[in-house]
């Protein structure tokens, strides 16, 4: 059985789009979670009344990202565990040849499939990760805005995971234990990742895998609030995974070189609204201390 468990927040019709497509999938053997995350302006009973076969959950505030997956996984019975946005919908053949790799291959902790934008037909999004700098705190998408021409329909290892769509086995939850929620919004899905390597296991991208990207529904793109949380989580990564002399320098670099750098180009741009929201990003860093090094605990 593959879990399937999606995080929705004011977006139910979007939501319903992603179940319409799962709903053609053929793999045989699956369970449905939506987490709605507190959402204040939305009717998330409309999903339950169009897809009965779901398992909507409803918390009682916005847990974030990995807080909202989190509740799902406490509840879930599958083998593997599959982490996908609402604003994606899936190829009907796309989980075969990701839950075949990892049954294969045991000593693989994650995978995640090919990425296309949406709107944009035939575009990759993502086709695997470089590593991230354990200085600056930075990584690429592979083949990121290229045409697929079946360069990237390949399986290989990846410096990371991709949070949009991402299948993990129960198993290496049980032992790694589960998403950091301290993240609320990005680089939670690389902070995993990063666990799960030094837990001793591979990171996989699946190329013979499709997943169509929606970008940017549930968040507005350059916007206070992702900048915000972006630059957070960026240096919170940091915190949590650049160690000894790494991590002093990564310290250095993002506070003494990418802040003033990121703050000037803002201001070039007229945007003091971002230069205010990439300041009070790295002032919660420098106040927050307790808790940001734990990782909750899968208790089934």
């Amino acid at each position: 059985m593959v879990s399937v468990i999606t995080v929705n927040y004011n977006q139910s019709v979007v939501t319903c789009e992603f179940l319409a497509s799962l709903r053609k999938v053929t793999y045989p053997n699956l369970e449905i979670f939506v987490v709605d995350n507190a959402s204040p302006n939305d009717s998330p009973e409309i999903i339950k009344e169009e897809y009965p076969e779901v398992i909507l959950i409803k918390t009682a505030k916005n847990l974030g990202f990995a807080g909202g997956n989190n509740v799902a996984v406490e509840k879930a019975k599958g083998k593997y565990l599959l982490f996908i946005n609402n604003d994606t919908e899936v190829e009907p053949g796309f989980l075969e040849p990701m839950v075949s790799l990892l049954e294969q291959d045991k000593s693989i902790g994650m995978v995640s499939p090919k990425i296309h934008y949406f709107h944009t037909p035939n575009t990759f999004q993502y086709a695997g990760f470089t590593p991230i700098n354990h200085i600056s705190i930075r990584n690429f998408a592979i083949g990121f805005g290229e045409t697929d021409q079946g360069q990237y329909d390949i399986t290989c290892e990846t410096g990371s995971i991709f949070g949009a769509a991402m299948l993990v086995p129960l198993k290496v939850v049980q032992q790694v234990g589960m998403m950091a929620d301290v993240f609320f919004l990005y680089y939670e899905e690389h902070d995993w990742a990063a666990h799960i390597k030094r837990a001793g296991y591979k990171i996989y991208y699946q190329g013979k895998s499709l997943v169509l990207h929606k970008e940017s529904i549930s968040t507005v793109k350059d916007s206070p609030f992702q900048i915000f949380y972006l630059t957070r989580g960026r240096v919170l990564y940091a915190r949590r995974n650049s160690y000894g002399i790494a991590g002093l320098l990564s310290m250095f670099y993002l506070y003494l070189i990418a802040w003033p750098k990121l703050t000037l180009g803002f201001i070039l741009r007229r945007r003091l609204d971002l230069a205010n929201a990439l300041r009070r990003a790295m002032v919660w860093n420098m106040l927050n201390h307790k808790g940001i090094h734990d990782t909750p605990q899968l208790k089934n």
